[in-house]
C-alpha cells in the first residue's frame, strides 16, 4: 500500500473568481435579434471548442483556418479511422502518425518521441493542457490532431517537437442517438462502449459516453481493467451564443510491465512472456475527474469570443519492480524498485478572441488571448530495500517465474509539495497580402512561477546549503513567423520559423533543486519548410523538411535512469504524408518519416562525442487503407515500418527493425448492426516497440485478433 505524508490541501483557486468573472462579461455582450442572426447564418461560425470537424480544419490552431494555410505539418485522425482500425490507446493512434516514436512510458503513462523531443506532457484536450501521467482512452473523441512543430504560441510551455490534441464529443441538439460497441481479443481483453444523444429541443442536448475495459496480453501477468463517464451538455443559449459543460471521470487499475532487459547490446530474446517483476506489487492506480465548462459567442459578423474553465483532480500512484541487468553467464538477473504516489489539482482559465476583417486594404485573421492556470502537486516516492542485499538492488539466480528475495519499501526518499502557476497573453495575425499570399505572425508572453517545499530538505536543515524551499520564476517571449505561397487554390508552399521553452523543474514539475533552479529554461528553435496540395475535396498530399535545435535539454541519465543529464541537442527530419480518398472505393493514410538527430556540446578528452538521439528511428513507414469489396463488405490493410533505433543516450542497446502488417474486415450487416474483424500483427512478426531505457524494452505482441460488434438506434 503507498501512501503520503501529507493530507490533500483544499485550496481556493483565484482561477476560480476571476474565470466567473470573465464567464459574467462573456454572456453579458449585446445580443441581435435571432431572426437577424438566423438570416445572416452567424451561427454557423462559431467556433465550437475552437473545432471545426473534417479533416480540412483543426481545432488546435485556434482559428478558422484550412490546414492548407497553416504553415505547419498537422495530421488529423477521425472517430471513423480510429474505430476501423480498433484502436483502445492514444498511442497506438500516433504509431500510425508521422514524425513520432513510441516510448514505453514505464508502462504506467503516455511518452512518446516527436521529431526527437521526448516527452509525456505536450498532450492537450480541447486545446487545454493534458500534462499529468496516464494512458489517455478514446472512447469519447471526435477525432485526435497532431501538430508538429515548436510553438508555444498557441499552446504555452514545452511543446518543442508538437502537441497532440484529443477533441472530445459534445451534446448535439439535432439529433438523438445511440450507438453500442463490443470487443473481445484473442489474449482475453474486451471493451464495452456507449455513446448515447439526447435532443432535449433544439437548444439542449444532453450526451454519455461511456467505457468498461478489460486488459490483457501477451505477457505474464498482466491484467487490469479501467471504466470512464463522460457526460456533456450543450445549451444555446440565443443563436450567438452556446455554452456546453462536461465531467469526465476516470479509474485505472493495472499491473505495471516494464519489459525485459538487454544483453550484448540488443534485447533479451526467447523470454517474451517473462514478467521481470512482481506481479503482486507491480500496480498503477489512477483516479480523475476533470470538470470543464465553455461558452462561445458570435459578437459580430467579424469577432468571436470563446472562454473556457477546468477544474481538474488526479490521484495517481504506481509500484514496480524493474530489471537493470542481466547476466546470461552467471544466469543472474538484477532489480530495482520504488512506489511512487501523486495528488495533483489543477484549474485553467483560457480566453480566445477571433476576428475576420479587413484593414488597410488586406483581409486579416487575428487570433488574441489569454491563459491562466495553477497547478498543485504532492509527491512522495519510496524505494525498494531487499533484504539479502541491504539495498534498493538485488542481484539473484534467474528463473522462470522469477523467484525474487525479500524486500520492503523505505522511508520516504522524496516527499515534495510543488505549486505552479502560469499567466500567458498571446497575438498572432494572419494576413491576405493577396491571392497569393499569407503572412503569419506572432509571439506569446508567459510567467511561470514555481514553488517547491522539499520535506526531506527542510528537515535536514540547512547545513548543506538546500533548506527545502525553492523557487524558480521565468517570463518568456515565444515569437512564430510564417510565408505560405499559394500558386493555386489547391496548392500551397510554406516557410515557418518558431519557438518554445520548457522551465527547468521537468515536465511534471515535481522537485527543485538549488542547481536546476539556478538554471535557465529549456529552449526550442523549429524552423520548417514544406507544401501541401489538396488533390482532391478530402485527399492532401503533403511534405515537411524542418530543423529543431535544443538547448539545455534533458534525457534520461543511461548510467541512472532514475536521474537526468543536460544535452543540447539537434534533429532534422522530412515527413510525407497523402490522406483521403483515393478512388470512389478505396481510402489510404500513408506517411513516411526520416529523422537524424544528435546531441550538440559533447566533447571527451578535447574530441566530440556526440551521440545519437534515443528511440529515434531513421525511417518509418506507416499506411492504412480501405476499399468497398460490396456494398455490405469492406476491408482494411495497414503497415508499419520501423528501422532501428538506440533504446537510450547511451547508445549501447540498439532496438532492432520490423515490420508489421494489420488487416481487417467489415460486414455492414443492417444500418443498425455492423461487426468487424481486426488483425493485429498478421505475420506474426518477433519485435521491440519502444524502451525505456537499455534495460526496460517494450517486447511487441504476437498475432492477436479482435472481434467486435456494433449495434445503433
Amino acid at each position: 500500500m503507498i501512501t503520503t505524508l501529507y493530507p490533500k490541501r483544499f485550496i481556493a483557486h483565484p482561477w476560480q473568481f476571476g474565470g466567473l468573472v470573465a464567464v459574467l462579461l462573456f454572456f453579458g455582450s449585446s445580443a441581435g435579434t435571432a431572426a437577424e442572426e438566423a438570416e445572416a447564418g452567424l451561427m454557423e461560425h462559431v467556433v465550437v471548442r475552437g473545432a471545426f470537424f473534417g479533416q480540412r480544419k483543426a481545432s488546435g490552431t485556434k482559428t478558422p483556418t484550412l490546414l492548407l494555410d497553416v504553415p505547419q505539418s498537422i495530421s488529423v485522425y477521425g472517430a471513423e479511422q480510429i474505430n476501423d482500425q480498433a484502436m483502445t490507446a492514444l498511442t497506438e493512434v500516433l504509431q500510425y502518425s508521422p514524425g513520432i516514436s513510441l516510448g514505453q512510458g514505464e508502462d504506467h503513462r503516455d511518452q512518446i518521441t516527436i521529431r526527437g523531443q521526448n516527452t509525456t506532457a505536450d498532450f492537450f484536450v480541447d486545446g487545454l493542457r493534458d500534462d499529468v501521467q496516464y494512458f489517455r482512452p478514446l472512447y469519447n473523441l471526435e477525432r485526435v490532431e497532431i501538430l508538429r512543430g515548436s510553438n508555444a504560441l498557441l499552446f504555452g510551455r514545452g511543446g518543442g517537437g508538437g502537441v497532440v490534441n484529443r477533441v472530445t464529443k459534445v451534446a448535439d441538439v439535432q439529433n438523438s442517438f445511440t450507438s453500442l460497441q463490443a470487443g473481445l481479443d484473442t489474449f482475453g481483453a474486451s471493451l464495452a462502449t456507449v455513446d448515447s444523444n439526447l435532443a432535449i429541443d433544439d437548444r439542449q442536448a444532453v450526451r454519455v459516453s461511456a467505457m468498461l475495459e478489460t486488459i490483457d496480453n501477451h505477457r505474464d501477468y498482466k491484467d487490469g481493467d479501467r471504466w470512464a463517464l463522460n457526460p456533456t451538455y450543450t445549451l444555446l443559449i440565443d443563436d450567438r451564443t452556446r455554452l456546453t459543460a462536461s465531467w469526465e471521470t476516470l479509474r485505472d487499475d493495472r499491473v505495471v510491465d516494464r519489459g525485459v532487459p538487454s544483453l550484448a547490446g540488443a534485447p533479451l530474446s526467447g523470454l517474451d512472456e517473462t514478467f521481470f517483476g512482481d506481479p503482486d506489487f507491480n500496480n498503477t492506480t489512477l483516479d480523475a475527474d476533470i470538470f470543464r465548462l465553455r461558452g462561445e459567442r458570435r459578437l459580430n459578423d467579424q469577432w468571436t469570443l470563446d472562454t473556457t474553465l477546468q477544474y481538474a483532480e488526479y490521484d495517481k500512484a504506481y509500484a514496480n519492480l524493474y530489471p537493470v541487468r542481466f547476466d546470461d553467464a552467471a544466469t543472474t538477473v538484477t532489480l530495482d524498485g520504488y512506489a511512487d504516489a501523486t495528488q495533483r489539482d489543477n484549474g485553467i482559465v483560457q480566453v480566445n478572441l477571433v476576428g475576420d476583417f479587413n484593414a488597410l486594404g488586406v483581409s486579416h485573421t487575428l487570433l488574441a488571448g489569454g491563459e491562466y492556470g495553477r497547478q498543485d502537486t504532492e509527491n512522495s516516492r519510496r524505494d525498494a530495500f531487499f533484504f539479502d542485499s541491504a539495498d534498493d538492488q538485488v542481484t539473484f539466480a534467474f528463473s522462470d517465474p522469477l523467484a525474487i528475495p525479500g524486500y520492503r519499501l523505505t522511508d520516504p526518499s522524496r516527499a515534495t509539495s510543488s505549486e505552479v502557476t502560469f499567466t500567458s497573453v498571446f497575438v498572432q495575425d494572419e494576413i491576405q497580402l493577396s491571392e497569393n499570399w499569407i503572412v503569419v505572425a506572432g509571439a506569446r508572453v508567459d510567467r511561470f512561477d514555481i514553488d517547491v517545499l522539499d520535506f526531506i530538505e527542510i528537515a535536514d536543515g540547512n547545513g548543506d546549503g538546500n533548506n527545502g524551499r525553492l523557487t524558480r520564476q521565468d517570463t518568456e517571449v515565444s515569437p512564430r513567423a510564417g510565408v505560405i505561397w499559394k500558386p493555386t487554390q489547391a496548392l500551397s508552399f510554406y516557410f515557418n520559423y518558431s519557438e518554445s521553452f520548457l522551465p527547468r523543474s521537468g515536465d511534471q514539475f515535481l522537485k527543485l533543486t538549488p542547481t536546476t533552479a539556478a538554471l535557465e529554461p529549456e529552449a526550442f528553435e523549429n524552423t520548417e519548410l514544406g507544401f501541401k496540395w489538396a488533390l482532391k475535396e478530402a485527399t492532401t498530399l503533403g511534405l515537411a523538411v524542418f530543423e529543431i535545435t535544443r538547448d539545455n535539454g534533458t534525457a534520461v541519465d543511461p548510467a541512472n535512469p532514475e536521474r537526468s543529464v543536460l544535452t543540447g541537442t539537434e534533429t532534422r527530419g522530412l515527413e510525407l504524408e497523402l490522406s483521403g480518398p483515393i478512388t470512389d472505393a478505396i481510402t489510404l493514410h500513408a506517411n513516411y518519416t526520416h529523422l537524424d538527430g544528435e546531441e550538440l556540446g559533447r566533447f571527451i578528452a578535447g574530441n566530440a562525442a556526440n551521440r545519437e538521439l534515443a528511440q529515434l528511428p531513421r525511417h518509418k513507414v506507416a499506411l492504412w487503407g480501405d476499399a468497398q469489396l460490396t456494398p455490405k463488405w469492406r476491408a482494411g490493410l495497414g503497415l508499419i515500418y520501423q528501422s532501428e533505433q538506440y533504446a537510450s543516450l547511451s547508445n549501447s542497446v540498439l532496438l532492432p527493425d520490423y515490420t508489421r502488417i494489420d488487416a481487417a474486415l467489415y460486414y455492414e450487416a443492417s444500418p443498425a448492426l455492423s461487426l468487424q474483424l481486426n488483425v493485429e500483427n498478421l505475420l506474426d512478426e518477433d519485435y521491440f516497440s519502444a524502451a525505456h531505457n537499455d534495460n526496460n524494452i517494450t517486447v511487441g505482441a504476437p498475432l492477436n485478433a479482435r472481434l467486435g460488434v456494433t449495434y445503433r438506434f
